[in-house]
């Protein structure tokens, strides 16, 4: 198989639309056409994974974090940057990074943290927005159904748990073919009348190209009368952070010993604590201190992330402990998450994790 087959299934799976504006996810080196002869998956494509992946007989690496994040005006071999992009061109191995779209999906990043804290009851903790989009289509009676069945095929019609919704109404359209027209139904140069079925879905703004393709080859007409509009409502399998439950309250102390056993970790920086107990956790894998005042406002007992700031801690208010687990430490197991998914959509073909652990913080003491 190609790699821009591999590189299809994970943005289907979290779309490249849904990356922030700051961040630059994608195809960073290499080419989709070329025969895939192995993954190897890692947080960062620093040069010693890209000669670990060319060791390994992998010309494919997915990362987490994008090796090119800043504008690069020099290749020069200065920077650890210029050296992996020099490695991975020289060796032919192509990098994709999977970064801030992943975070950005309900079964991303922090669903992984969540699973490891044995969180229920999840829910995104703040919906992107601007991501719905409606449209709206004209069908003869008798083949309304055959298009409801090609748009629910392309991915319309969701909303929260129930799949194949639209509403539905008849009317009757008019429409007068040209001299160049081959009309499905009607007569050239006359006005027709035909029993038509007015078909509403919701859909995601990512999926529109392939939506109005997929209607476009199930309807019957020359041509398709179609409408998509934005709407405001929230998507909510989309958006920054989570928010979960344990199964019974615990007191902070013991919240910190669970953190400190499933992350692995060797300390915490964390707010003071507050004296409540800890059942509604808020998360958000690496830099989420900007989510501090939603998950307060969510009532988290606690909000657990990364790479917060000295001042940042005051805005737990005393109300919530708020911890700081590590960068590194908290997305570690997006390896496993990109790993399970690819296993399940290639069962057969070799996906490999990282054995370079690139995380650049130690700690002393």
């Amino acid at each position: 198989m190609q790699i821009g087959n591999f590189i299809h299934t994970l943005e289907q799976w979290a779309p490249p639309s849904l990356q922030e504006s700051y961040d630059n996810s994608g195809l960073l080196t290499g080419n989709l056409s070329l025969e895939c002869k192995g993954i190897l998956i890692s947080l960062d494509a620093t040069e010693e994974v890209i000669n670990e992946a060319r060791s390994r007989g992998c010309n494919l690496v997915i990362a987490h974090h994008p090796i090119i994040f800043k504008g690069l005006k020099k290749i020069t071999g200065k920077t650890y940057v210029e050296r992996a992009i020099i490695a991975a061109i020289k060796y032919d191995i192509a990098v994709y990074a999977l970064h801030t779209n992943l975070d950005n999906i309900i079964s991303g990043v922090n669903a992984a943290m969540a699973q490891k804290l044995g969180l229920t009851n999840c829910s995104i903790l703040l919906s992107k927005p601007n991501q719905l989009k409606k449209l709206f289509t004209f069908a003869p009676q008798e083949h309304a159904e055959t298009v409801r069945k090609a748009l629910f095929a392309a991915g319309a019609g969701y909303i929260g748990n129930y799949s194949e919704t639209s509403f539905n109404t008849p009317g009757t359209g008019t429409f007068k073919a040209g001299e160049n027209a081959t009309p499905f139904v009607g007569a050239v140069g006359q006005r027709h009348e035909e029993p038509e079925v007015k078909i509403e879905v919701i859909f995601p703004a990512w999926a529109q190209w392939g939506i109005v393709k997929a209607l476009k080859e199930a309807h019957p007409y020359e041509e398709v009368a179609y409408d998509i509009v934005s709407i405001d409502n929230d998507l909510q399998s989309v958006g920054s952070g989570m928010m979960g439950e344990l199964s019974e309250a615990v007191h902070e102390t013991a919240f910190l010993h669970l953190l400190k056993e499933k992350f692995g970790l060797k300390l915490i920086r964390h707010t003071p604590l507050t004296g409540k107990m800890i059942q509604r956790v808020a998360l958000c894998g690496g830099s989420g201190s900007f989510l501090t005042a939603r998950a307060l406002s969510a009532g988290a007992d606690a909000y657990v992330t990364a790479d917060v700031k000295y001042h940042e801690f005051f805005d737990a208010e005393g109300k919530m402990l708020l911890a700081d687990i590590g960068h590194w430490e908290s997305e570690q197991f997006t390896i496993d998450l990109i790993h399970d998914f690819l296993k399940e959509k290639f069962p057969t073909f070799a996906v490999l994790k990282t054995g370079v652990k690139t995380n650049p913080v130690e700690y002393f003491g």
